[in-house]
Order: C-alpha cells, then sequence, then structure tokens
C-alpha cells in the first residue's frame, strides 16, 4: 500500500504565539530570541521580519541592524510548549503515527486512515483548521507518499497552505527540485554541486551510485535515491533520544583555559538538573565536550563513558581548547546515549522455550 504522508509545519511558531497573545504585534516585524548584548540569536521571526533579510540562528544584533524597527521578544518556552501540546492531541485525533521533530513540526502517517474518507489532503484542511481554531496560529503541510517529499511540499505554500505530491507526480515532481532542497544538503554540498554542474535532481540523475559515493562517501547513497523520490523511512512515534546537551554562550569571551574551567560548574549542575529529570535516564555512551572559539571555529571532543562526569568533562574541556588556545565564547557539555540493538545481533530465542 502506498503510504499517506502529512508533514505539519507551524508558521513562524513562537512568533506566532507571541501575536496570538499580543495583538498588537501582527503587522510589525518581530523576532524571538536573546538580547544582542548578550551575543543572543533569532530563534524565530515573522514574516514581517524576514522581508528586510532577517532569519532564524542569526545574531540578533545583525538582525537589529537589517531592520532597526524590529520588535525583539525573549522567548517563552513554557507557552509554545503548551500549544505544542494542544497541537499534538489534534494529531493523534487521526492517528497514533505521529513522529513529533520539534514543538512545531511532525510527520502523521494516515495510511489506512478512514477519516475524511481516507483522503489525507482533506484531513490536512482539517487539521490546520483546527490548530487555527483551538490554538490560534496558522500551519502549512505537505502531504506526499514518504517522509521527505511530505517536508519539503510543507514549505512550498507557506504560509497557511498545503501541496499535494501525488504518487503519479513524484518523479516529475524531484526532477525539477534544486538540489538544495535534499535533506542533508547544505551550503557546502550545495556549493560542491553547482560547480559539477548540477543543479536540480535531474542533473544529479545524471551520476551513477558508484560515482557519488566515490565524491561524496556514504552520503552519495542517499543523493542517489533522494534525487529519485525515494525514502522507505517509516513515521516512527517513539523516537528514542540520542543526546542531551547544556551549552551557553558568553557575553565576554572566556580569555583563556583557566576563565574556561571556572565557567563549567555552572553548565553541569544545569546538565545534571536535567538529566535528572529523564525518567528513566537511557543508558550513556559517551561524552563530550563543545567549544566555540572568538574566531567562530568549533571543535567538540569526546570519549567513552558510561555515565556523565564532572572528570571527564574537565579533561576533555583541557584537550579541546588545547587545539586552538584561543579566547572562548560557547562551552557545552553533554552526552551520547547508548543506541538500541538491532534484532540481528540478539540471541535468537528458543522456538521451544518460554517465552
Amino acid at each position: 500500500m502506498t503510504r499517506k504522508i502529512i508533514h505539519c509545519d507551524c508558521d513562524c511558531f513562537y512568533a506566532a504565539i507571541e501575536m496570538r497573545d499580543d495583538p498588537t504585534l501582527v503587522g510589525k516585524p518581530l523576532a524571538v530570541g536573546g538580547r544582542p548584548n548578550s551575543r543572543g540569536v533569532v530563534a524565530t521571526c515573522n514574516y514581517e521580519a524576514r522581508a528586510f533579510g532577517v532569519r532564524s540562528a542569526m545574531p540578533t544584533s545583525r538582525a537589529l541592524r537589517l531592520c532597526p524597527e524590529l520588535i525583539l521578544v525573549p522567548p517563552d518556552f513554557e507557552r509554545y510548549r503548551s500549544a505544542s501540546r494542544q497541537i499534538l492531541e489534534i494529531y493523534r485525533d487521526y492517528t497514533e503515527l505521529v513522529e513529533p521533530l520539534s514543538l512545531d513540526e511532525a510527520y502523521l502517517d494516515v495510511s489506512g486512515v478512514d477519516r475524511c474518507k481516507g483522503s489525507a489532503t482533506l484531513m490536512a484542511e482539517e487539521i490546520r483548521q483546527r490548530i487555527f481554531d483551538q490554538v490560534g496560529i496558522t500551519a502549512s503541510a505537505g502531504i506526499a507518499p514518504n517522509k521527505f517529499l511530505a517536508k519539503v511540499a510543507s514549505d512550498w505554500n507557506k504560509p497557511n497552505g498545503q501541496y499535494v505530491v501525488r504518487p503519479e507526480a513524484v518523479d516529475a515532481f524531484v526532477f525539477a527540485l534544486p538540489v538544495k532542497k535534499l535533506f542533508g544538503v547544505g551550503q557546502v554540498t550545495a556549493s560542491k554541486l553547482e560547480q559539477l554542474g548540477v543543479v536540480t535532481c535531474g542533473d544529479l540523475r545524471e551520476w551513477s551510485m558508484a560515482d557519488l559515493i566515490g565524491r561524496f562517501g556514504k552520503f552519495g547513497r542517499s543523493l542517489y535515491r533522494l534525487c529519485r523520490g525515494i525514502d522507505d523511512r517509516p513515521v516512527a512515534p517513539d523516537r528514542k533520544r540520542k543526546s542531551l546537551s547544556v551549552e551557553t554562550t558568553y557575553a565576554t569571551d572566556l580569555t583563556d583555559l583557566a576563565a574556561c574551567e571556572a565557567a563549567l560548574p555552572p553548565i553541569m549542575d544545569d546538565f545534571f538538573r536535567r538529566f535528572g529529570k529523564l525518567n528513566p535516564a537511557p543508558p550513556v555512551h559517551k561524552a563530550f565536550v563543545k567549544i566555540k572559539f572568538n574566531d567562530f571555529s568549533q571543535t567538540t571532543v569526546e570519549c567513552v563513558a558510561d555515565a556523565p562526569s564532572a572528570d571527564r568533562w574537565r579533561a576533555l574541556l583541557r584537550t579541546g581548547f588545547a587545539r586552538k588556545g584561543r579566547p572562548v565564547r560557547l562551552l557545552g557539555v553533554g552526552v551520547r546515549f547508548e543506541e538500541a540493538k538491532s534484532c540481528d545481533a540478539q540471541t535468537q530465542p528458543d522456538l521451544f522455550g518460554e517465552a
């Protein structure tokens, strides 16, 4: 059976909640983020701000230069999480196969669902209307036979729209798709592909899998499949947490190793507080420290560990700092969790024994 996947994505989610709760902000350029004097960044912004070139992850100081009239508000994650819970309840009214990607977006597998006469298009329209009526914000949706295409399609008619890629239209849709839309293709890879004369997925199809693997390593296999619209990943409602980390960006650079070591305890305390809320905490596989220097270069140092450890993080910090020896603007600590073993790796049970 051909899958019916919906990707729902709320429009400028944090900003939308702020405008919902304060209607005087509607129609004005608005960004949610940190203060410019503390090296804050834009978490999200509305479409009025985007018209000035403001974007997510942009330093707020630069955003204010681009748009001097920008209204900057601090994030209120409790309100955002509350809205997110409402939205998830709406999704789960249609299917149990809901895979949240963040507070404001999720995949839904509605294959075989009888609601709306089994039409994924009508279900998406109904879901978006319920989000507007019950939560007070708009959402966009993409409908397609797989997750990759549904996510691309949800961006096609933003804001407050939806787009359908029907099974018979997949080949033509993907053929004309810019390669920069492919999952995993960032600016660097897109630039490399463009230098090779590859701009669209149609261009990319001229390359064999062997050539793509030779040029891009194992990612070449993904490129070969995605440019043909192939994505077999199921919607996974029980996505396992792969890591937990805490990081801090400093208003004033940490000038040396001693200053970094002095700044580490509050970060570790925050980490242990969050780690303690995991119930149960997954088995730990590695510990790591992340460092961003004042030239914006970044390094991550990790080691095998079975538990979070202040001593290990201090040792990793010393190793990472030595790689550059420059002032530091960001420090982070974290752990990576063990991945579940596949069934093939487990001992086969006795067919005639007890379960």
